[in-house]
């Protein structure tokens, strides 16, 4: 099975601006695209970072009240800062937080969680802007169809997971829920089948109806019989 990157779902005409770009020309910029945020590039598309909606909000929250305060915390200090400066290289959050085109989207949410962020510009080998991928798009993988969804699943996951075959394990897909039903040996091959189900992308939860016939589970195995 095909692990969905960052590359299926980025979108790749960025909207970009250089770091002498004014406050003004940021701003409506924004507004037109109808976009929250955009990445800084230099001449040769490295990113040197991103300006949000967040960093020149900073210059209507503390109109002026721009003057550092005594005991007032570095992120503090910075984002009034913010409120004097007139330039994209000024406003911009540095270094930026990126991704590149082979990285699961799952590394990408995991990325984007850690850094409090709501969006990635995407880089090549060289650190050039080929892409910027934003939370929305990572949800892209829960759009894929059923039959796509339950042909990685029969033939992707639980094909490679049981390698003499998985004749006795079926699965149906109905909105991205798979249901997955047959008989095992063992309650651990069970719950394993939906671990390994649920990776898949574009399945929202799995319901694991597979039943089985020993419960290696136990600390003292017995032989009988029950749904995982």
């Amino acid at each position: 099975m095909r692990v969905w990157t960052v590359g299926d779902v980025m979108t790749t005409a960025v909207v970009t601006v250089d770091p002498s770009a004014s406050y003004r020309a940021v701003v409506d910029l924004l507004v037109e695209r109808r976009i929250s945020a955009v990445p800084v590039v230099d001449e040769a598309l490295q990113v040197a970072g991103v300006v949000s909606e967040a960093d020149l909000l900073r210059k209507i929250e503390y109109a002026g009240d721009e003057k550092p305060r005594l005991f007032e915390g570095r992120r503090r200090r910075g984002e009034r800062a913010k409120a004097t400066v007139g330039t994209a290289a000024d406003l911009m959050s540095a270094p930026p937080v990126v991704a590149r085109a082979d990285m699961s989207i799952a590394a990408a949410a995991r990325l984007m969680d850690a850094e409090h962020v709501k969006r990635l510009p995407v880089v090549d080998d060289l650190g050039r802007l080929i892409g910027i991928v934003a939370r929305s798009d990572l949800l892209k993988a829960h759009l894929r169809p059923d039959d796509q969804i339950r042909e990685d699943v029969v033939d992707g996951m639980l094909a490679a997971y049981f390698a003499d075959g998985v004749d006795d394990v079926d699965a149906q897909v109905s909105g991205g829920v798979v249901t997955l039903t047959g008989r095992v040996d063992l309650a651990s091959t069970a719950e394993s089948a939906g671990h390994v189900t649920r990776q898949v992308p574009g399945v929202v939860t799995v319901v694991n109806a597979i039943t089985w016939v020993v419960d290696d589970r136990q600390t003292v195995t017995g032989l009988g019989y029950g749904v995982a």
